[in-house]
């Protein structure tokens, strides 16, 4: 990918601070001028168009009133929106409990047709069994979430997998090889669990491709990404979900999973790899 899911909220800061500096140029201000007659402090203009200090949505109307381009605020304004969504912390998401992030985004899943998942690093959501979910969820709020609402956001987890015998869409899992051979659990949980996707990868509107573990491939691993018809992308960070919307960012992880997606094998072969994972786990 050309850049990593970590830096795509700071690059957007700086595409709007570049934009605000566009304009205050376009106005024939110095940073002091503006700084002036927005009653701020020179260094905060510095820090702004610097993409070090993010503006406030009045930070932004106070600018372009300034320059004499409020006719720009409203857009500008939605640009701060926009990349204040984008990352949200886990602590904020979570604060009251994890059920409330299951049900969050129940809508964003009903709405997609075509879903196309890739995971390095555990089974996805929407094809996880039962036991393996708890286990999942269970060791989520033990690390951070104080509220012990498991069995709560378990029963919500589990009513949206009623989505994948939905008509008229259609569902895409790419998983590394190493995913059917780590898990968390214990080994019963994971056996449950690649008997299950065994289950779920002979439905009709399911695709589940493997990547074998190998020395030859030509396409590196990547963090794990959800994409989201060609709408949106949501990446799980160590810190926080990440939600990216701009046109050119989604085309590199819809390229990036068709790439990934090249390297992955399918129907019997895919399910021989299960079973293998199945044999060494027993």
């Amino acid at each position: 990918m050309g850049t990593s899911a970590s830096s795509s909220v700071q690059q957007a800061r700086r595409v709007l601070a570049d934009r605000l500096a566009e304009i205050r140029r376009d106005a024939g201000l110095t940073g002091r001028d503006l700084a002036a007659a927005c009653d701020w402090y020179p260094s905060k203009v510095s820090r702004i168009e610097h993409a070090h200090t993010a503006p406030s949505a009045e930070d932004v109307r106070a600018w372009c009133r300034a320059c004499s381009a409020d006719d720009q605020a409203p857009d500008l304004v939605a640009s701060l929106r926009a990349v204040e969504g984008m990352f949200v912390e886990w602590r904020r998401m979570e604060r009251a409990g994890l059920r409330r992030a299951q049900v969050a985004v129940l809508p964003l899943f009903e709405r997609t047709t075509r879903f196309r998942a890739y995971s390095s690093w555990f089974v996805p959501g929407l094809v996880q069994s039962r036991t393996y979910t708890e286990a999942v969820l269970r060791a989520v709020q033990r690390r951070r979430v104080e509220v012990d609402d498991v069995a709560a956001a378990l029963d919500a987890r589990m009513e949206r997998q009623q989505l994948l015998h939905q008509p008229g869409k259609t569902w895409a899992f790419l998983l590394e090889e190493s995913v059917l051979r780590s898990g968390i659990g214990g080994a019963e949980v994971m056996i449950g669990q690649l008997g299950h996707l065994i289950t779920i990868s002979a439905l009709p509107n399911i695709s589940v491709g493997i990547i074998p573990a190998g020395p030859d491939r030509t396409r590196m691993p990547v963090e794990g990404f959800w994409l989201f018809d060609s709408a949106q992308v949501s990446v799980e960070l160590v810190s926080g979900y990440l939600t990216l919307t701009q046109a050119p960012e989604i085309a590199q992880y819809a390229d990036t999973f068709t790439e990934l997606a090249a390297h992955a094998v399918y129907g019997a072969d895919a399910r021989a790899l299960i079973v293998q994972a199945i044999e060494a786990l027993r």
